[in-house]
């Protein structure tokens, strides 16, 4: 008896290991990335960091089709524009609800855009102006009917309502909830849901089981921070991690002969460096042109990204409605930049260089080789810096208050197609937001842009730019250095990964 009680019990302990071997593992993907988000609350960042993750928590109410940036449906199933162009009406998707179980509503979107507007707006939300400074104010019509009266026409208005930053949804729950800890709590109503932050290390990610739209393949998001371009590549080769962005060039071959995917996109970004024209030495015009005549950007971009970015002519990628490809812009003129300087009176310039320390989606080297680069051409004509380096998120604070250098290096990855999220980064009315890091302001460009947003007509806007940007390559508060093609690169088994030109991939559609 005895016995016959043991095999019975072994037969029960096999079969529940058996049981138990056999469920079904969660499908975990794991993504390395370069640097922590600066945040995950919409309204407050202006990273692409931020971005790439937040897409995935909620949704905007129009979104970009897959590979460029045609609007289709989201949280909105259909809209309408008044003749005048004045008159926005969404109607909303009905039967969603936020990750806290509330339901979105008419009344959720007119929250979500209400707290990014005056009086509720604040100088540490930077695209609210951008997104819906012409946003005369919203009206909710019923529960799924909401309607945005608009200031005076705006040509890219239903472009910034699929933006990654300051369009997603956010609970009005869980915002009053966390206040200003909502960042770090964000609540959406994406195919994902938050779990966790751990500072400098991951953000997990959770399936939402009861999203709208397509239900996510993997149950869990993991976006690895590991700041160095060769260790992401060595974690994608052994298998700790599935998907990396921000590839060295020199290690695409490695990649390639391990059999991972290299993932080569025209890039929709700019890479430049910039001076603080709002202070000496670089408010006199002479001296911004003569630091410009002294890069070789030719050769800088050929050595830093073995062919893996083009050299920009201007700051529009050359697919953007607007590009001018007659466009020249400074050319490397050592000799007649050294005359500059004497004209100016700084034949012996010495100035500070600010830069990041952390690979970019619009320029892989990370910001302290470009410098160290510019420093180099530079130092030919007489010309010696000093090159401050921070971490990003550092970096973003310092360049904002402007105080510890004169130069720069930044860049940027379009939000929506359209020339003016390019080129309204040199508006006088972002510098407050931070946008304008070159704090630059030309009543001439302000006057242009103004008149790109109000005009309807493509064709028309398309001249504007172009003239505007004619401007900006003789008055050079920047220095435009590239444009990087968007590289990423998978695991082999990692099928439906697909970055998007706005620099952000929805992941709900990837498979493992």
């Amino acid at each position: 008896m005895r016995k016959f009680f043991l095999v019975a019990t072994c037969l029960l302990v096999v079969i529940a290991a058996i049981g138990f071997s056999t469920a079904a593992a969660p499908k975990i993907l794991v993504y390395a990335k370069g640097a922590d988000p600066r945040g995950l609350d919409p309204a407050y960042v202006d990273d692409g960091e931020s971005a790439k993750i937040i897409v995935n928590i909620y949704d905007t109410l129009v979104k970009y089709k897959q590979g460029g940036t045609a609007i289709e449906p989201d949280l909105a199933t259909s809209w309408t524009q008044s003749p005048d162009g004045l008159v926005w009406t969404f109607k909303l998707r009905k039967g969603v609800k936020f990750h806290d179980g509330t339901p979105f509503n008419a009344q959720a979107v007119k929250f979500s855009v209400e707290r990014q507007m005056p009086p509720n707006a604040n100088d540490d939300m930077p695209y609210a102006s951008f997104t819906f400074g012409e946003v005369k104010r919203v009206e909710v019509v019923d529960d799924y009917t909401i309607r945005f009266i608009l200031k005076e026409p705006y040509a890219p208005f239903l472009a910034n309502l699929a933006m990654a930053l300051a369009s997603p949804i956010v609970s009005p729950a869980a915002v009053k909830k966390y206040g200003e800890d909502f960042t770090r709590h964000p609540v959406g109503t994406g195919a994902f849901k938050f779990e966790k932050w751990d500072i400098d290390q991951q953000i997990v990610l959770v399936k939402n089981a009861n999203y709208w739209g397509q239900k996510a393949h993997a149950d869990k998001v993991v976006y690895l921070t590991t700041k160095e371009n060769s260790v992401r590549a060595s974690q994608l080769v052994t298998g700790a991690a599935d998907i990396m962005d921000g590839i060295d060039p020199n290690d695409v071959k490695m990649l390639q002969s391990n059999g991972m995917r290299i993932i080569k996109n025209p890039g929709m970004n700019i890479n430049y460096m910039y001076f603080l024209c709002n202070k000496k030495p670089f408010n006199d015009v002479r001296i911004r042109r003569a630091i410009s005549m002294a890069i070789n950007r030719n050769e800088i971009v050929k050595y830093l990204y073995q062919g893996y970015s083009q050299v920009a002519n201007g700051p529009l990628p050359s697919f953007i409605p607007g590009y001018d490809p007659n466009l020249k812009p400074l050319g490397y003129n050592p000799e007649q930049a050294k005359k500059l300087l004497a004209e100016a009176g700084c034949p012996n310039l010495t100035f500070t260089m600010l830069a990041y320390s952390n690979p970019r989606p619009y320029n892989s080297a990370t910001g302290v080789k470009l410098a160290e680069a510019v420093q180099a051409e530079l130092l030919k004509i007489g010309v010696k810096t000093n090159i401050k380096v921070y971490p990003w998120k550092e970096y973003k604070d310092v360049a904002f208050k402007g105080t510890e250098f004169d130069a720069g290096f930044y860049g940027w990855t379009g939000d929506n197609g359209d020339a003016d999220n390019f080129l309204s980064l040199l508006s006088s009315k972002e510098i407050d937001s931070s946008l304008n890091t070159a704090k630059y302001a030309n009543p001439k460009v302000d006057a242009l842009l103004k008149q790109g947003t109000e005009t309807s007509d493509p064709k028309a806007r398309i001249r504007i730019y172009q003239n505007l940007q004619k401007i900006l390559a003789e008055d050079a508060p920047w220095v435009f250095i590239s444009h990087q093609y968007d590289l990423a690169a998978t695991r082999p088994n990692v099928k439906n990964f697909y970055p998007h030109p706005t620099g952000v991939s929805w992941v709900n559609i990837v498979t493992k």
